[in-house]
């Protein structure tokens, strides 16, 4: 089972069960089925932050990706920590559930590229 924390704090409304559903349909797709995983919603500073400490770009972006333990071996019995995904729905609207897909991709090791591109197309 997919254990997921959802923390919105963007000032905007969002469907999180909706957000929940399209992240556990991704992991399911791309075989993973149990871990945790952390989605946060927030606004345009917290984004531009984030953006800039991570990676050094100071720009606001539609979302980021946090992998922890991606699709590492892990000892037996230790619980898989997936990392946390980071959408900000004002630099997308209403369109947020094509960066969470590609934050989530990223999260399981995707880089850009076809490949990505392909399977975001799955689940879009």
């Amino acid at each position: 089972m997919i254990g997921i924390e959802v923390d919105n704090r963007s000032g905007v409304e969002v469907d999180e069960a909706a957000a929940c559903e399209l992240a556990r349909r991704v992991l399911a797709g791309e075989g993973v089925g149990e871990g945790e995983l952390g989605i946060a919603f927030v606004g345009p500073d917290e984004s531009r932050a984030l953006k800039k400490e991570h990676l050094g770009i100071d720009d606001a972006t539609d979302a980021l990706a946090f992998p922890i333990d991606s699709r590492d071996e892990l000892p037996e019995g230790l619980p898989r920590q997936l990392g946390d995904v980071v959408v900000c729905p004002q630099v997308v609207g209403d369109e947020w559930r094509s960066p969470l897909v590609h934050a989530l991709l990223h999260l399981l090791g995707y880089d850009h590229g076809p490949e990505m591109e392909a399977q975001e197309g799955l689940y879009l």
